[in-house]
């Protein structure tokens, strides 16, 4: 029996649907996260859908996927660009990583241009809006295939 995905959001991430709406979309996190689980679904996987604004909280929940779940889906927001904790605790999962970012960052500030997450990352996704997140989840199913078919 597979483990499911932990897809984590980090800071403001609660605010979509209100925050800078012309940058992050309409969607509400929990519309953004009815969305994920639909695709879930639809690709055989289930999904589980934590956001916080503490970085303690989200290397914990790093911590706690090393293990207990197949894979991670993470936008870590503005942690992306400052946090070398989440990078060392993701260092430690062995399973897929996806980076995602609903903006695109490389066409933002120049301070958004560098990722502390891309080097333990599997793969990154950015820009394709809200609708990056159940593209990611399809991707992480395509990635948990290859690895099984592998093993």
């Amino acid at each position: 029996m597979s483990k499911p995905v932990l897809v984590l959001n980090g800071p403001n991430l609660n605010l979509l649907g209100t925050r800078e709406p012309h940058i992050y979309g309409s969607n509400t996190l929990k519309e953004v996260e009815a969305m994920c689980a639909r695709k879930a679904k639809e690709v055989g996987l289930t999904v589980e859908c934590r956001q916080s604004n503490h970085e303690g909280q989200l290397v914990e929940w790093i911590h706690e996927a090393i293990g207990g779940f197949d894979g991670i889906i993470i936008n870590p927001a503005a942690y992306t660009h400052t946090s070398v904790a989440i990078l060392d605790a993701l260092k430690n999962v062995k399973a897929p990583i996806i980076e995602l970012h609903i903006s695109n960052p490389h066409q933002r500030e120049e301070f958004r241009h560098r990722s502390f997450v891309t080097p333990a990352a599997t793969a990154t996704m950015c820009g394709f809006g809200v609708a990056g997140y159940p593209l990611a989840v399809e991707a992480m199913a395509g990635l948990l295939e290859a690895r099984k078919a592998k093993a």
